[in-house]
């Protein structure tokens, strides 16, 4: 659970994102507690990807505030200008700030162990010992500490994903978000990605995912924020979101996915 105490892992104040002449969201508000599992569901085309995306840099919102930690990371300010960060700027947040795909994004001509040691050894400067050490614990902490040797290609869609996890964790991320992350798996590998994610949860990673896997929010989650046409329309427990909502899109939503 979260610690009610502490500065939010995440804030988003009033940030709003269009493409274009397309709104995708405006003036949302979003906090995210330390050791928090917030869960974002609803229709496709809401936002919540976006969303998300922004947090990691790589959507830029035109308006609002997002902090990490209580560090503004949306942009920063000269006098009363709003100023766009430079890519090392942006580095510094991602460094802290994960992020999982729908896809795998793994190096095709890289073994599960080469795709995890990279990152820490040429952006953290690890080296290759300490890098390797903390890729096998990982391997072994998703169940794939046989895997070690194998090629993207010889692994399954859900093997795949643990390892896109795992090279995620080997930056010592202070914060993972998933984007859908089971959404291109066939149905009987979303299971044991899921399994890794509520792991995570249960140690107390500050996670935000979005995904249509309703009974991993239902289990998971110590918040459920449900989002509609660029806008949140309901957040809180998962029971009071499941049983007890009182929004009629969020209740046609769940409808639908049930």
């Amino acid at each position: 659970m979260a610690d009610r105490h502490a500065a939010p892992a995440v804030e988003l104040r009033n940030v709003s994102k269009s493409f274009g002449a397309s709104k995708v969201f405006e003036d949302v508000s979003l906090t995210v507690g330390q050791n928090e599992t917030v869960v974002i569901i609803g229709p496709s085309g809401s936002g919540k990807t976006t969303l998300i995306r922004c947090i990691n840099h790589l959507e830029t919102v035109e308006a609002g505030e997002i902090f990490v930690n209580g560090a503004l990371v949306s942009h920063k300010m000269s006098g009363h200008k709003r100023v766009a960060l430079s890519e090392k700027e942006k580095t510094v947040t991602r460094r802290r700030v994960g992020m999982v795909f729908q896809r795998f994004n793994l190096f095709p001509h890289l073994t599960a162990l080469q795709n995890i040691i990279d990152a820490p050894m040429h952006v953290l400067g690890q080296s290759r010992e300490e890098a390797t050490a903390h890729a096998l614990a990982l391997l072994k902490r998703v169940g794939l500490a046989d895997k070690r040797d194998h090629y993207p290609a010889q692994l399954s869609g859900g093997q795949q994903q643990r390892v896109a996890i795992a090279r995620v964790l080997a930056m010592k991320p202070e914060i993972v978000l998933f984007d859908e992350p089971t959404s291109a798996l066939d149905p009987e590998m979303v299971g044991e990605v899921l399994a890794v994610m509520k792991e995570l949860a249960r140690n107390g990673m500050t996670m935000v995912v979005v995904t249509h896997e309703m009974g991993f929010a239902r289990e998971v989650a110590d918040r459920v924020i449900v989002m509609d046409k660029g806008a949140i329309i309901e957040e809180g427990p998962p029971d009071d979101v499941f049983s007890r909502s009182r929004n009629q899109r969020t209740a046609s939503f769940l409808q639908r996915v049930a």
